[in-house]
């Protein structure tokens, strides 16, 4: 007897959590774009903490780039390429809390949770990533 999961083709069981988790990245790497580009001085205090340059200029430049990555990941066709240079970004986040010695899970892994927000969720929601990066129950 059929039930109404088997009756559901299954890239819809896994696109709905895709795009939610990808929603959620999105949105918080919007955030951040805009805190950026609106000059807002807690970007320039926290940018002093970590060592990085503080002129509004400097991070308006960067809240730009990080909005043009956010865009490629959020443009279906463009997402991978996307979420390729939101690694980088995300990388770069956490080698800067690294090398200040900040703690592990507030600081240091913060990118590495947005940075599985953005791969999971683009793994959920295309097949073409499901295929070339298949992950299955291990068999005992």
């Amino acid at each position: 007897m059929a039930t109404l999961v088997d009756s559901v083709p299954a890239a819809t069981q896994v696109s709905w959590p895709g795009r939610i988790l990808s929603g959620i990245a999105i949105a918080f790497l919007l955030m951040d774009a805009g805190m950026k580009i609106a000059g807002l001085p807690a970007v320039t205090e926290a940018a002093a903490g970590i060592g990085w340059p503080t002129g509004v200029a400097y991070w308006r430049v960067m809240g730009l780039v990080l909005l043009a990555c956010t865009a490629l990941y959020a443009w279906p066709r463009m997402a991978v390429l996307g979420a390729i240079l939101l690694t980088g970004w995300l990388g770069g986040a956490i080698a800067s809390h690294l090398r200040l010695g900040d703690p592990w899970f507030s600081n240091i892994l913060f990118g590495a949770y947005v940075g599985l927000f953005v791969w999971g969720g683009l793994w959920l929601r295309s097949p073409a990533l499901r295929a070339l990066i298949p992950i299955t129950p291990a068999k005992d």
